[in-house]
């Protein structure tokens, strides 16, 4: 494609001696906190449904794609053409239903073969735990959606979500316990295990912790924003107005807000 080898064009040319000093000076590692960044950017694109938006960082990172591949290259690691290849050759290999002579229609059956063949893959490969797949600088949130996901698959889970729900509630209670023996390391923990069992509970019911976070996230950045413009807008600071007044402000903006989605 035209377009694609452009874009490797320009990324050669920014990485030739005579190119950008910046661009030079990366390697395969100093540019992991610009893609995840760029990943985030992505998301928010997504969250908001600006499709200009997407589109413009969908590209930004296809471009940390090929600077990476480009950069290995170099190095006589691997090509571009390699990492095409290789992730063709998996979606190949993981879809027998659809490359080969497999007779699957539904979506879980799906999901079942894809994990017994990637299981397959892996064999022989050394590893403390079946939790080694999960990457190791994943978002906490994330981390611990996978690790559950895995364990539930051996059986390590409850099957009914009231189990679930009495285990958050039990957090909560040691949390509770914890706070008032002002035990603050322990308080640190209990916080933790409250969201790892609500990570659970997202997992029972199918939704995204994270995203389910990120709306939230999005939600309370609206309306503590109708806060703001409204106390500017009759003259007020924060610190001259109560917490009832705020409060009262803030169920405010939810009605409004929300008859305008």
């Amino acid at each position: 494609m035209k377009e694609f080898d452009r874009l490797i064009e320009i990324v050669t040319t920014l990485r030739a001696p005579d190119g950008c000093p910046w661009d030079r000076d990366q390697n395969l590692y100093s540019l992991k906190d610009k893609m995840i960044e760029e990943a985030y950017e992505l998301l928010d694109a997504i969250d908001n449904k600006d499709i200009d938006n997407i589109h413009e960082e969908l590209g930004d990172l296809t471009l940390h794609i090929v600077m990476h591949s480009l950069i290995a290259e170099e190095e006589n690691l691997f090509t571009i053409k390699d990492v095409l290849n290789r992730i063709s050759d998996k979606m190949v290999r993981r879809h027998p239903h659809v490359f080969g002579d497999e007779d699957i229609t539904k979506t879980e059956d799906v999901v079942k073969r894809w994990d017994e063949i990637k299981k397959i893959e892996k064999k022989g490969k050394v590893s403390n735990s079946i939790l080694d797949n999960v990457p190791v600088s994943l978002p906490s949130l994330l981390k611990s959606s996978k690790m559950q996901k895995i364990a539930s698959k051996v059986g390590f889970d409850w099957k009914d979500i009231n189990d679930v729900i009495l285990k958050l509630e039990e957090e909560i209670g040691e949390l509770k316990s914890a706070i008032a023996n002002q035990d603050k390391e322990n308080i640190e923990e209990e916080i933790g295990d409250i969201l790892f069992a609500t990570v659970n509970i997202s997992n029972h019911l199918k939704i995204s912790p994270d995203n389910a976070l990120r709306q939230t996230n999005n939600k309370f950045y609206k309306r503590f924003n109708y806060i703001e413009k409204h106390i500017q807008s009759i003259g007020k600071t924060f610190e001259e107005c109560s917490l009832d007044e705020l409060e009262e402000i803030y169920q405010i903006g939810k009605k409004e807000l929300k008859t305008k989605q």
